[in-house]
């Protein structure tokens, strides 16, 4: 049997250091860069005496990354094939036009415990795409409630 372990939040940064990342993913550095090597997708950026710098999306990769080898068992190369199937998946659903809720993962969940999770996560979101315009950080909020009034809606039939 194993335990979820419950991981800290990302806060709201445009680049996170090895050390940062390692803390937000319960990883050790040396892990993050054997995974380097393993998971093609994940490239960070490299500044001088070859520093890596980590995007917010990155750090979400390596939490999936986390979960499909210590929480589901896979093995690397399992995971590796899981991530492709899962990425492929993501663009296929943006070619359609269907919006991705990225790192929320509702399904199987009680709705109602993922409605902090969004709120809480809205300010952090926004202040991420600082250079993104007013009528788009107001469009993202308007479509994060209404997903929390869909959630919201489906628990309410449930019961």
């Amino acid at each position: 049997m194993h335990l979820e372990t419950v991981l800290p939040p990302i806060p709201a940064k445009r680049y996170f250091t090895i050390g940062e990342v390692g803390e937000l993913c319960g990883v050790k550095p040396h892990v993050l860069r054997y995974w380097e090597q393993e998971f093609t997708q994940l490239k960070p950026m490299k500044r001088r005496g070859n520093r890596r710098y980590y995007q917010h999306h990155e750090v979400l990769m390596i939490r999936r990354i986390r979960d499909l080898l210590y929480e589901q068992g896979f093995t690397i190369s399992g995971a590796r094939n899981k991530l492709q199937e899962f990425m492929q998946a993501e663009r296929d659903r943006r070619r359609q036009g269907q919006g991705v809720l990225e790192g929320v993962d509702v399904e199987g969940h009680d709705a109602l415990a993922a409605e902090p999770l969004l709120e809480s996560n809205f300010n952090a979101v926004a202040a991420s795409f600082s250079a993104m315009s007013l009528e788009g950080v107001e469009l993202m909020r308007r479509e994060l409630s209404e997903i929390r009034r869909l959630l919201s809606a489906e628990v309410q039939l449930a019961h």
